[in-house]
């Protein structure tokens, strides 16, 4: 009630400073009557958003190398040699669409130059990282297959040269390892196995000076081929919150239009107020006294609790902005101690199976149940729990049917 009363003095108050306005559309703005409410359409949709502590990933996976370097045999021919490599990283997702990670490779890498020729080499990456289907298609967690482009940037470390001449040279001698920053590019295919676990398939080309294998010559860019399979732990799921700006319009407009009706009755009632006036004083006027008999005290009227709690999609926690009406209703029942109130959760119908709105309502209302015990003291015994899933619908309009409603207990 308190949160209805102090959206009505807002729009109240802004509606009468604002001059009278129509209602009119253009290039993508509504501006509802009084011109109380602008809202750019544009900005109308999904907001995500999440948590520090939600959709951090680890991943764990081995592969193959493909060393793009000196390889001559002494006739010649050139010769590539397939090593294998493993792979450990993890990182977090920012949104839906972007996310980041540290990723770990480490394996041997051989080459031809002239002679046969080995090295061990550690590698360390900071990738960003684009869900693509995300982006084109639509946010959906559940998607069962992804594809990940991503870009990095790294340092490797290389020793353990089994041929060093003609190597590198120092003033000390020949130089036993190599540092190098390489850049990297790769693509990435995701598989859902469940909540908390994908498998991947990724493949990754990393590009060095030419001194990544401790031997200049020839081109002037040594690469590195990588193609790494595994798992992703996903600790959490994948947990974003959707948030969409224009959500309670048609709320705010209704309450616009509320507004103007009132006023236009606070107009008729000011007229009469100074039609009364303008005849005072008026003649003294002597009470009549009229004994009745005595009755008994009429029913009090029913009452009806306006507070309600909106919930996200496929979502039973409260959000910080709600929690005003859960408050509202736990000081209604702190100033009515002898009212019980029965809490009824929905769910909407267009969103899951009937079954699964069900469980979800019930959800939404014992959340609400245990904020209201646990949170402001509520007796438990004052409060009870009633779902009513998607089989019945409370507003026509389908979003708003993800709500909790308080009634007087029978």
């Amino acid at each position: 009630m308190k949160r209805n009363l102090l959206l009505v003095m807002a729009v109240a108050g802004v509606a009468m400073m604002l001059p009278m306005g129509a209602t009119a559309q253009d290039d993508g703005y509504v501006v509802v009557e009084e011109d109380v409410t602008v809202v750019d359409l544009s900005q109308c949709g999904d907001i995500y958003h999440s948590s520090w502590k939600d959709n951090w990933f680890m991943q764990m996976g081995a592969g193959m190398n493909l060393p793009m370097l000196e390889n001559y045999l002494p006739d010649g021919t050139e010769k590539r040699h397939i090593t294998a490599a493993y792979n450990l990283g993890f990182g977090k997702w920012m949104t839906p669409y972007l996310g980041w990670r540290i990723s770990g490779l480490y394996g041997a890498i051989h080459w031809d130059n002239n002679v046969y020729s080995k090295a061990k080499y550690a590698n360390a990456n900071f990738d960003l990282m684009w869900d693509m289907f995300n982006s084109v298609g639509g946010v959906n967690t559940n998607r069962v297959f992804s594809i990940v482009p991503f870009v990095g940037l790294g340092g490797t470390y290389t020793w353990d040269f089994n041929d060093r001449s003609p190597a590198i040279r120092t003033s000390y001698g020949d130089k036993p390892n190599q540092w190098t920053l390489p850049v990297s590019a790769g693509l990435q295919m995701r598989f859902r196995l469940c909540r908390n676990a994908d498998f991947f398939i990724e493949g990754r080309a990393q590009f060095y000076g030419d001194n990544f294998n401790n031997y200049a010559y020839g081109e002037p860019v040594d690469v590195n081929i990588t193609a790494i399979g595994g798992f992703t732990i996903n600790f959490g799921g994948r947990n974003f919150k959707a948030y969409n700006p224009c959500g309670d319009l048609e709320y705010v407009m209704g309450l616009n239009h509320k507004v103007n009706e009132l006023r236009a009755a606070l107009d008729v009632t000011s007229a009469a107020l100074a039609e009364a006036e303008a005849q005072l004083p008026c003649p003294d006027v002597k009470p009549t006294v009229v004994h009745k008999p005595a009755t008994a005290p009429a029913p009090a009227p029913d009452i009806i609790l306006l507070s309600t709690v909106r919930f996200a999609r496929n979502s039973a926690d409260i959000a910080d902005a709600e929690m005003v009406n859960v408050y509202n209703v736990a000081e209604w029942l702190k100033e009515n101690p002898k009212q019980n109130i029965v809490i009824k959760g929905y769910a909407d119908e267009q969103t899951g199976t009937s079954d699964y709105n069900m469980a979800l309502s019930r959800q939404r209302a014992q959340n609400v149940y245990d904020v209201l015990v646990d949170e402001y003291g509520i007796n438990p015994n004052r409060l009870s729990i009633q779902a009513e899933g998607s089989d019945s619908q409370v507003y026509e309009t389908n979003d708003w049917n993800r709500i909790v409603i308080f009634a007087p207990a029978k």
